[in-house]
């Protein structure tokens, strides 16, 4: 490898409901992600217990090179590199902090969604209300939060994110928890953009 080889494709899950999770977690950030491919090679560094092995191959270069950007010999990763760098590094940052607001919203505060999809719903008698764009904000029981938040922890899917997140906008937007609309199915698609927060 040279020094300036890209890593390989990185094997994390993608999508707008996972980098939407994401977002809200390191929003509850309490202090900045390390700046600097050296000082984020030297926390990642850190969290694997110098293992440079496991740094490299998180990241898809060689053992040499991140011994490089740990020393401050190398300086400028290419786009690849610092992409999955970055995100690696904030995946990592603040592990109590998030473990903190993923309790939190089990617990007690549920977890916000704010989304413009297209919405419709099927009822019991096989009656259809065609899907129609809307923009929706509702918070999450903490129960639905947990289910949600859960799934991701395990790598789910972003289908499966997404429906999880339309049976709970279900239960709370369109049913009211159960005082309107019993049976409701809703329908879920096209997701314009979703946006999460604690």
């Amino acid at each position: 490898m040279t020094n300036h080889e890209e890593p390989q494709v990185s094997a994390l899950v993608r999508g707008k409901f996972h980098d939407g999770l994401e977002a809200a977690e390191q929003a509850q950030f309490t202090r900045p992600v390390p700046a600097g491919a050296g000082a984020k090679v030297r926390f990642l560094l850190g969290r694997a217990k110098g293992s440079t092995a496991a740094v490299a191959a998180r990241l898809g270069t060689s053992r040499r090179t991140v011994q490089r950007y740990a020393a401050g010999k190398l300086k400028r990763p290419q786009k690849a590199l610092q992409t999955t760098l970055e995100e690696e590094t904030a995946r990592e940052w603040q592990p109590g902090v998030r473990a903190r607001v993923r309790e939190q919203a089990v617990a007690t505060g549920g977890l916000r969604v704010s989304a413009r999809a297209r919405f419709g719903f099927r009822a019991e008698r096989g009656s259809t209300d065609d899907p129609r764009l809307r923009l929706i904000t509702q918070t999450l029981a903490p129960d639905d939060a947990g289910r949600i938040l859960a799934a991701r922890e395990r790598g789910a899917t972003e289908a499966e994110l997404q429906e999880l997140v339309a049976e709970a906008l279900g239960r709370a937007y369109f049913r009211n928890y159960g005082a309107r609309a019993k049976g409701l199915e809703v329908v879920f698609t096209d997701v314009d953009y979703i946006d999460f927060s604690f």
